[in-house]
């Protein structure tokens, strides 16, 4: 009886080595997506037709604005679940690199990438853009070519901003402070509260306000500015701060992660590369999220930017990364809270 009991024992712990290797063994790929699932997901679609590699994908809901499959990575950092972390912009990958929850990999897509859109050392790689632009009313007097003009004493009441303590807005104060220097950034941001700025509560309902007429203009990703435009509003794109003398417009492309010991890593390149292609960046061209692609010489519609036409504001991700937590205090205080 303890013979067979023996025996039934290393049987059933001999058929959990074998499911166990089977599980990473298996054409699988698990990818964490924040990127809108309206727009991933056909792009995860066709990578499974083409490669034949079964995708399952974990995405973020609304409500979780990116931190859900995030704080699912930091929870699984000593027992990884995911292969690939699709972030929608760079500083959440920033910040799986210091955590050490990303793996470097530099793929053969990434090649055409400009440097400044990519970590040096591979631990993210970026691609299909958002820019941060103005969506600027067609009936406004004037037409503000810089984010200044949030300061400017003659726009009074006509401008609006999406709360900053959250999204890309956010991240557009931590990065200036990486360019201006805390002082000067407190001051901007001052005398727009003076100037009786309008806060909503995302870029979509600022980019609602202006293009009902209620207010001139705001600072918003450029996808808003392209779907009104798309519908028929009356408003304008302007990417701020072009000139000789301006700091340039903020740039945040999606950015593809390789997760420390992925359970499926061969897959997981191979995604990363599909991911990185050219053909990748030229379907989001043209989906309604109207992104930016960073290889340079693809076919997009025309109302989507072109890369080379830009001039990006120079900044290092990681140090944006450091900022935003930074100046968290100071903008809940500047909002009120």
């Amino acid at each position: 009886m303890k013979l067979r009991l023996k025996i039934l024992s290393i049987g059933f712990i001999f058929l959990i080595l074998i499911f166990g290797c089977n599980r990473k063994g298996t054409n699988e790929v698990i990818v964490y997506v924040s990127e809108d699932q309206v727009f991933s997901e056909p792009i995860l679609k066709d990578f499974e037709k083409e490669t034949g590699i079964k995708v399952k994908a974990v995405y973020d809901t609304e409500e979780a604005k990116g931190t859900g499959v995030m704080n699912r990575l930091i929870a699984e950092k000593n027992n990884p679940q995911a292969d690939v972390y699709w972030a929608n912009e760079p500083i959440r990958a920033e910040v799986l690199k210091q955590l050490g929850i990303a793996a470097p990999y530099i793929s053969p897509s990434a090649t055409a990438i400009p440097d400044v859109f990519k970590d040096s050392h591979g631990y993210w790689t970026g691609f299909s853009a958002r820019a941060r632009v103005l969506i600027i009313n067609s009936r406004a007097k004037n037409r503000p070519s810089s984010i200044m003009v949030y300061a400017d004493p003659q726009w009074k009441g006509r401008a609006v901003i999406a709360n900053p303590l959250f999204g890309t807005t956010s991240v557009e104060i931590a990065a200036l402070v990486t360019v201006w220097g805390d002082e000067h950034t407190r001051k901007f941001m001052e005398d727009i509260k003076r100037n009786e700025v309008k806060i909503s509560t995302s870029n979509g309902e600022s980019a609602d306000l202006v293009a009902s007429g209620e207010f001139d203009f705001a600072l918003v990703d450029s996808d808003d500015a392209v779907n009104r435009m798309r519908q028929g509003k009356p408003v304008e794109m302007v990417c701020p701060d072009q000139g000789e003398d301006g700091i340039g417009c903020l740039i945040l492309p999606n950015a593809a992660v390789f997760i420390k010991n992925a359970p499926h890593p061969d897959n997981a390149r191979k995604l990363i590369d599909y991911l990185l292609s050219k053909e990748t960046e030229q379907k989001l061209a043209f989906a309604d999220c109207a992104q930016i692609p960073l290889h340079q010489g693809i076919e997009t519609p025309a109302y989507v930017l072109k890369i080379e036409k830009i001039k990006a504001m120079h900044i290092d991700y990681a140090k944006v990364a450091g900022k935003l937590s930074e100046i968290q205090p100071f903008l809940k205080e500047w909002v009120g809270y």
